[in-house]
């Protein structure tokens, strides 16, 4: 019998692609064979952004593939809900067709199917089918708590059986978890009703879903959020998850990271650059894109920021041209970076984050404190965690017209800046947290549990 092989199925998006390909590169450097499956769609532009090289000692037992998701080329894959339903009702018939071809060969059948949380069709499929199965979770293990909360908070009134609150208040989960505003509940947060219908019904069937996983992985450790896991003790920590971590580059990027941004840093003062970035899907308005450059020149420090060309809904060319002219060379201004290496650099002083979780443990990872600025879901949350339970970072406040100001920007930062304290503590909470994965670490040690739990 030859090593396992694992089929590893991510959710179609970037951040729940780049921690499943972390996973499967720990997982390879054992020895298993990984298939990992992406969309076409996604895949493309994996491989114009970087190659799709799968980098590393384990490229060898990383296979891709991919499948159709259904839609062509000039449909709206951003639609709300557009890419969900297409996933649901076209993948499920696909992989199951490609494992009865590949189990019906004579070697390297698939003895475990590891899929995002989100996708429970996939741990049905594999019940249905006699696999191993496990669930990875590449949010905080709070978000899985708070799906897990979804029929008591139904029973107590505290929202709808379609997730809408009945009334905007402050509820606890649990004594040792941050407070949290019904408006900002994973699900109903979202911006648009029809996604939080969607997204809330699909919550509800997959933590059915979930019952049939033997593993519930989560891109966490107990050190980050002891509260949720001893409310969910079944949520099983072996994170985080970072390239850096096994020495490699991160992987799965849809965009081209510009390397330049790195020289850059090179010829700044150690901790003084401000680095901005807000992930794959906040978009600003124009009236506050601006404030955001404006404020970032009130500041008279060195900035990173790294603006996607779809960061705004109506970009301000002109003015951005104009802006980044007048900058120059104070600031610096990419279209996307290569984050971990950027956070690692000895020029950061502090990361203006859009607290998706990914980002947050990478800023963890590096001891870096932040300056929040979340968007949608469980960004909201994640800021309570950096602000209010680790205290590492500080929160922007709004005007009477929802925008963070210039001068909001400029009095958060030199806050931020001139406390040691922050620094301090984030330090101190990169090396607890780092202490997880090493040899004898809690992380570490379920990784060890999972990786015999696959053999056996």
């Amino acid at each position: 019998m030859g090593n396992p092989h694992i089929l590893v199925i991510p959710y179609p998006e970037q951040g729940h692609i780049i921690p499943l390909l972390e996973l499967s590169h720990c997982l390879a450097s054992y020895g298993f064979k990984i298939t990992f499956v992406n969309t076409q769609h996604n895949e493309e532009r994996i491989r114009n952004a970087s190659g799709l090289k799968v980098k590393g000692d384990t490229e060898d037992l990383i296979h891709l593939v991919s499948f159709s998701d259904g839609l062509e080329s000039g449909e709206d894959r951003f639609k709300p809900g557009k890419r969900s339903e297409t996933f649901l009702r076209l993948m499920p018939g696909k992989i199951e067709e490609f494992i009865e071809r590949i189990n019906a060969s004579d070697s390297d059948k698939i003895s475990c199917i590891l899929a995002d949380q989100t996708i429970g069709w996939a741990l049905e499929l594999a019940e249905k089918k006699g696999i191993k199965r496990a669930a990875f979770c590449s949010a905080a293990a709070a978000m899985l708590v708070q799906g897990f909360s979804i029929p008591k908070l139904i029973e107590d009134g505290i929202i709808d059986k379609e997730g809408t609150p009945v009334k905007m208040q402050t509820i606890m989960l649990s004594p040792t978890m941050p407070a949290i505003n019904t408006a900002q509940l994973v699900w109903a947060c979202l911006g648009n009703m029809n996604s939080q219908k969607l997204f809330f019904a699909l919550m509800v069937k997959n933590i059915q879903s979930m019952k049939l996983t033997e593993w519930l992985l989560c891109n966490s450790a107990y050190e980050l959020e002891p509260g949720a896991f001893n409310l969910s003790p079944h949520i099983i920590p072996v994170g985080p998850l970072v390239a850096s971590n096994r020495l490699g580059d991160s992987v799965g990027s849809f965009l081209q990271e510009d390397s330049t941004c790195l020289e850059w840093l090179d010829k700044q003062p150690p901790q003084s650059v401000i680095y901005l970035a807000f992930g794959s899907s906040t978009v600003l308005s124009p009236t506050q894109f601006q404030e955001l450059a404006l404020g970032l020149d009130l500041t008279n420090r060195p900035f990173l920021w790294v603006s996607r060309p779809d960061i705004t809904n109506g970009t301000p060319d002109a003015f951005l041209q104009e802006f980044k002219d007048r900058v120059s060379p104070q600031g610096k201004i990419v279209t996307w970076a290569p984050q971990q290496n950027v956070l690692a650099h000895p020029s950061v002083a502090c990361f203006v984050s859009h607290c998706g979780w990914n980002s947050v443990i990478e800023g963890v990872c590096n001891g870096v404190p932040f300056l929040c600025w979340p968007y949608f879901a469980d960004q909201f949350f994640n800021q309570s965690y950096i602000c209010d339970i680790w205290k590492v970072g500080l929160g922007f406040n709004k005007d009477e017209h929802g925008i963070i100001t210039r001068g909001e920007i400029k009095n958060k930062v030199e806050q931020l800046l001139s406390n040691e304290e922050f620094k301090a503590t984030s330090l101190e909470l990169k090396e607890t947290v780092m202490n997880s994965i090493k040899e004898g670490g809690s992380s570490y040690q379920n990784f060890k549990r999972f990786i015999e739990w696959i053999k056996a």
